[in-house]
């Protein structure tokens, strides 16, 4: 257990707002250094979005480089770790690192201190908080994103956002159409073929990259690590020679290859869907891809080739929002998509003592970069507080 440094003379501490694995490795960072830091977690518990993610749901990182500052990833979890591993890893790792926690708060708006030496904090319950600094750490997967689907609204079939999906058993027998081909959708697909369902069908808007999650035992968050400070066109020539040798062709089952480099797609925000199983259901026609949704009739769903088709279910796996415009929208720190623009150590001129971490989806590993802006953040903070 870590020696509690004293944290008695702060009597403004940094908030981090967030109990998910970014909130929690920042805060531990910061109590290593000496810094007091508070949680604040909306939930009753650390790791909420975790505890609500779909049953089979592995880190498609390795356990290795999954691990938070201070604290390594039980042995005994496996080299990919599972969703309910996941939530009892965060929940030590607060316990472990002692970390002061505030459950069942939300923060719904930040505010320059009226001093103008920290931020004032306005939470659920008439609550303000002050604190020096803020990190911000509400999480990638925040706010449920389905697209304003022409007739969905009179769509007489069952319609739901992936989010609350989690197993395949109240879908078995029937006809389900998955919309999204990201690392969601394809496993949703799996496993509902596996699971049971009558007939799944994967809605393709664009055909994404396939990657092996490991190959001959080399994970592929390991070349993420290596080529994220490489040329662009160079790892785009490099991964489209390693598909062609590692990932059939599924062009003949309605999933073309990406007409754009693999990274030149990351750089745009799509990450690659790593092979839990798509490639053998692709094949074996246990799911079937077709075009893209473009509107909703009745009973029906209109695809983007002109097609028809009348699945009993429809599960959107059509990612989230960021949610950050009530929270810090007003002081300039948001891009036009609504991400903020500092990141990790970086802070906006204009907002100092502000940060953001975990807004990012990295082919390097979400968790392995989380731990990373934490250790940053961290000694950007305790160095700041030097006379």
């Amino acid at each position: 257990m870590p020696e509690a440094p004293d944290m008695t003379t702060e009597p403004r501490p940094v908030y981090v707002i967030g109990g998910g694995p970014g909130g929690l490795a920042a805060a531990a960072a910061l109590r290593a250094r000496g810094v007091r830091a508070v949680v604040v977690e909306k939930s009753g518990s650390v790791g909420d979005s975790w505890r609500r993610h779909y049953d089979r749901l592995h880190l498609h990182t390795t356990r290795r480089l999954s691990g938070l500052p201070g604290l390594a990833v039980p042995r005994r979890f496996g080299r990919w770790v599972s969703r309910d591993n996941v939530v009892c890893y965060l929940e030590k790792y607060a316990e472990y690192h002692e970390l002061e926690l505030v459950t069942g708060v939300e923060v719904t708006r930040i505010d320059r201190a009226a001093d103008g030496a920290g931020w004032v904090l306005h939470a659920s319950g008439g609550r303000e908080l002050t604190g020096r600094a803020v990190v911000v750490a509400t999480g990638f997967n925040h706010t449920p994103a389905v697209p304003d689907w022409p007739g969905a609204a009179e769509y007489r079939g069952e319609l739901l956002h992936a989010g609350a999906y989690r197993n395949p058993a109240p879908y078995a027998g029937r006809d389900v159409l998955v919309v999204g081909t990201g690392n969601t959708g394809a496993e949703i697909a799996v496993d509902l073929a596996e699971g049971g369902a009558a007939r799944v069908r994967l809605a393709v808007r664009t055909a994404p990259h396939i990657v092996r999650r490991s190959t001959a035992g080399w994970p592929a968050q390991r070349s993420g690590i290596l080529v994220r400070r490489l040329p662009v066109r160079l790892v785009d020539r490099i991964s489209a020679l390693q598909a062609k040798v590692a990932v059939p062709d599924l062009s003949a089952y309605g999933l073309p290859r990406p007409d754009t480099g693999l990274y030149s797609r990351v750089r745009q925000g799509a990450i690659p869907v790593q092979d839990v199983g798509l490639i053998a259901a692709v094949r074996s026609g246990a799911v079937e891809p077709v075009a893209a949704v473009a509107s909703f009739d009745g009973e029906g769903v209109v695809l983007a080739d002109g097609s028809r088709i009348s699945p009993d279910v429809v599960i959107a796996a059509t990612g989230y929002r960021r949610a950050l415009e009530g929270l810090v929208g007003h002081l300039g720190v948001l891009d036009e998509r609504g991400r903020p623009r500092p990141h990790g150590a970086r802070t906006d001129p204009a907002a100092p003592g502000l940060y953001f971490t975990g807004f990012t989806n990295p082919i390097s590993g979400m968790f392995r970069e989380m731990a990373l802006d934490a250790e940053r953040i961290a000694k950007a903070l305790a160095r700041s507080r030097r006379p």
